[in-house]
């Protein structure tokens, strides 16, 4: 039986706006997109908070994909609210407003039955939430791990003590640049892997990703896709279906770590074509091994 994954992450409605158009108060949050693409392949747990006006059609729409809710906390107030504005090529964005609402007092708290959960996600957020979670661990689990801009500014000590007690770190090009002031990327990841994850997986969005340390070096290029809605979730949904794969297969051997990166930079790719979880929450296995397929004859040569 496949291992469930844990993920600890944000809730959000989002307002997304760009060159196809404007949602509003869609689904959104680094724990959703992580489930919806970690559920194609495992089981998952999501450990989150919501606010009194969390749209009962949106919690259904997680469970009727098998993800465990009972760490989904119900807080009086009002649920996370993110508004992002995207330029015309979708390679950049700007922040409209943010209201972090019951997110700005969340302290993860883990079901008992959570805490030994084997495969551990910890979604951006602050560096003292992400070892709070950690702290409620029983045994050895697999941790991987995200950040941003933000932490490695203003939190380098404890992100650094954090690079010690996981096994994999997903970021982007940027954040990885910024974290090692290394403007190679191989080179940025290699300083990582030494800093104590095994295994460093860089997205490079349009670009592809890299995989440095255990299972690389590797790269796998990104899907073309012909049409680009939203690429709101891409990264989480990346880091789900790369879990999911770990947690299906029960191995971390090189063959699955690089599996995982293909099966993540497919996934991803879905996440891009509709405003929302809609497509991600829509995709089939056999679209799924369609897309790693068609990377696999990307990277041939």
């Amino acid at each position: 039986m496949t291992e469930p994954v844990l993920v600890v992450g944000s809730t959000a409605l989002d307002t997304v706006e760009g060159p196809t158009g404007r949602a509003d108060d869609v689904l959104g949050g680094s724990s959703v997109y992580f489930a919806a693409a970690a559920s194609l392949f495992a089981p998952v747990r999501l450990v989150s908070v919501v606010g009194e006006d969390f749209p009962d059609e949106a919690r259904d729409l997680l469970a009727r994909r098998g993800v465990d809710l009972a760490g989904l906390e119900v807080a009086p107030g009002r649920t996370f609210r993110w508004h992002g504005r995207y330029t015309p090529d979708m390679n950049d964005r700007e922040t409209v407003s943010v209201e972090l609402n019951v997110l700005g007092s969340f302290r993860p708290k883990l079901p008992e039955g959570y805490r030994s959960t084997r495969y551990v996600f910890l979604a951006n957020g602050p560096t003292a939430t992400q070892h709070s979670v950690l702290d409620q661990m029983s045994g050895s689990p697999y941790v991987a791990a995200d950040t941003m801009n933000l932490w490695i500014e203003n939190e380098r000590e404890e992100l650094e003590r954090l690079l010690g007690r996981v096994d994999l770190l997903i970021l982007n090009d940027a954040e990885a640049r910024m974290l090692t002031g290394r403007q190679s990327l191989w080179a940025a990841a290699a300083d990582l892997a030494a800093r104590g994850p095994r295994t460093v997986a860089i997205k490079k969005g349009e670009h592809g990703s890299y995989l440095a340390g255990r299972g690389g070096p590797c790269v796998v290029p990104a899907f073309p896709l012909e049409s680009l809605v939203d690429p709101t979730g891409a990264g989480d949904s990346f880091a789900g279906a790369f879990m999911g794969h770990l947690a299906r297969a029960g191995s971390m051997e090189t063959e699955e770590l690089r599996a995982a990166l293909a099966a993540a930079s497919a996934v991803a790719s879905f996440t891009c074509e509709s405003f929302g979880p809609d497509r991600l929450l829509s995709v089939t296995l056999g679209e799924l091994d369609e897309r790693i397929d068609a990377l696999r004859k990307l990277a041939a040569f």
